[in-house]
């Protein structure tokens, strides 16, 4: 390790440092009034519930405990639709509400907090800490647009970048603010040309978004589709396996993205204008040596032997978080790290860990109350496959306009995906994956997620106007919606993964 590693703990602090080198500030957040009024009624309702049920009818099939366990979920949803309210709070409560009126018990809540999922993001955040202290996630992207002769060619070569890093770093978010300064730096490059800059803007959140499908640890509502998968059909889908169905779908979806988005807003004359991407320039601006440094080299040894073990668990039989934890120590260990281990920990969403066990509990309620099942015969009795397929891809698409987390959508999403599946005899695991890399899909407003907020607010280049993303939706959304569908007939099923 370079002795000024020794001396001094390294922050990466990439989730907020980019922002404030961009000029970003802090902006007060407007809740939605009629989410908050949404879950005061529910609330209401659910507190005279509770008080005189003996005085009120019984709810039939539903059961009490059913009853109950919806007006908890709306309540939850409510929340969620507010941005006033923060999302683990309102998870954390809806679980202890469960327990109060004795649908769960106190395990079924503390129980998922010893999960190897949660195990697995942690380690997950403190590699990503120490290879994102070395400076190989910009080398890397560097390395890749530098081959750009062409504005079609510089998009799909950061595409391609992009994709990587949903390997690297296991947060939309962080990756978002991972590569900020690298647009920054292609922006004041390409400042002539304001249509491509301004392409550029929507391009980097739109492939940020639709690439972390390619991880299991790329986004934490992947992490909860997994765990309401064990706890409901006893199936959880590990890293090799989601590597395996998702880094397909995030190639293709990534880059018919790219396509979109140039379509949209360049003119043919931008794309056939050559360009040069002067590698020293972006290197200097990005602070990355012209060698690579051993603290590199040794960060990228050690991701590969990581991602192969994740890859090939069937073989050695050691569970993804295991090998991710043992990657963990290696790169914070005195000697051979890039990252001192308490610097690492600050760079942990302990509240999405939080959000991933209550959430988990209240998955748990809906299914054991027997109330996501009465939902799903009563609202899907009779249909046919192909409808619940295309409704479920649908409504996953367009779920970001209502719940805002992603998180979250997988949370409301996926309890009820499941016993659909089971209803209509399909397989729960297919469902449940393709409405989770639906979710993925959330670019209408600026508000609909925060790598697409942190990129709406730049000041020092330019940017997309709301507008613009409203145009991208029209297009993109409906795209999603085909490819989803596409994946699910023809490429899954060869993979593994049968809808039947």
């Amino acid at each position: 390790m370079d002795a000024e590693r020794d001396t001094e703990p390294v922050r990466t602090d990439y989730a907020t440092r980019p922002m404030r080198a961009a000029g970003l500030a802090p902006e007060p957040q407007s809740g939605n009034g009629w989410a908050i009024v949404f879950t005061l009624v529910a609330l209401g309702a659910l507190g005279v519930l509770a008080v005189i049920p003996g005085t009120l009818g019984g709810p039939g099939e539903l059961g009490w405990h059913g009853l109950l366990t919806f007006l908890v979920f709306a309540v939850a949803v409510g929340g969620w639709m507010s941005s006033r309210l923060d999302d683990t709070f309102v998870a954390v409560a809806a679980a202890v509400l469960l327990v109060v009126f004795g649908v769960l018990d106190s395990e079924d809540v503390f129980e998922p907090l010893g999960e190897d999922q949660i195990w697995l993001l942690i380690a997950a955040f403190i590699l990503a800490a120490g290879i994102n202290a070395t400076g190989l996630p910009a080398r890397l992207s560097v390395a890749l647009v530098a081959r750009a002769r062409r504005p079609r060619g510089l998009f799909h070569l950061i595409t391609a970048s992009l994709v990587i890093t949903a390997l690297l770093v296991p947060s939309t978010s962080g990756r978002a603010a991972l590569v900020l300064p690298f647009y920054l730096t292609l922006a004041a490059a390409f400042a002539a040309r304001e249509r491509l800059v301004r392409a550029l803007a929507v391009l980097f959140p739109t492939v940020v978004l639709l690439s972390a499908v390619a991880s299991l640890v790329g986004a934490g509502a992947h992490l909860v589709t997994s765990e309401i998968l064990a706890s409901t059909v006893d199936v959880r889908i590990g890293f090799a396996q989601w590597l395996w169905w998702g880094l397909p779908f995030a190639v293709a979806s990534s880059h018919l993205a790219a396509e979109v988005v140039l379509a949209l807003f360049t003119r043919h004359a931008d794309r056939r204008a050559p360009l040069r991407v002067d590698a020293e320039a972006l290197r200097a601006q990005l602070e990355v040596p012209d060698r690579m440094r051993r603290d590199e080299i040794r960060a990228a040894a050690l991701l590969g032997v990581v991602v192969l073990l994740w890859s090939t668990e069937p073989l050695h039989g050691l569970s993804p978080a295991l090998v991710a934890l043992g990657g963990a120590v290696l790169i914070t260990s005195p000697r051979l790290g890039t990252v001192r281990f308490g610097a690492a920990l600050s760079e942990i969403p302990w509240s999405l860990l939080l959000f991933m066990a209550a959430t988990g509990a209240l998955g748990t309620g809906l299914t054991e109350s027997g109330a996501a099942q009465w939902a799903v015969t009563s609202f899907l009795s009779g249909a046919p496959r192909s409808t619940v397929l295309l409704t479920v891809v649908v409504l996953s698409v367009a779920a970001h306009l209502v719940v805002q987390s992603r998180s979250a959508r997988s949370s409301v999403l996926i309890p009820l995906v499941v016993p659909a599946a089971l209803a209509v005899g399909m397989n729960p695991v297919a469902l449940a994956f393709a409405s989770t890399a639906a979710a993925g899909f959330c670019h209408t407003l600026p508000s609909s997620a925060k790598p697409v907020a942190m990129f709406a607010r730049i000041e020092q280049a330019p940017t997309f106007a709301p507008r613009d993303l409203l145009k991208l939706s029209a297009l993109l959304g409906p795209v999603m919606v085909v490819l989803v569908l596409l994946f699910t007939r023809f490429v899954w099923p060869p993979l593994g993964l049968h809808l039947d």
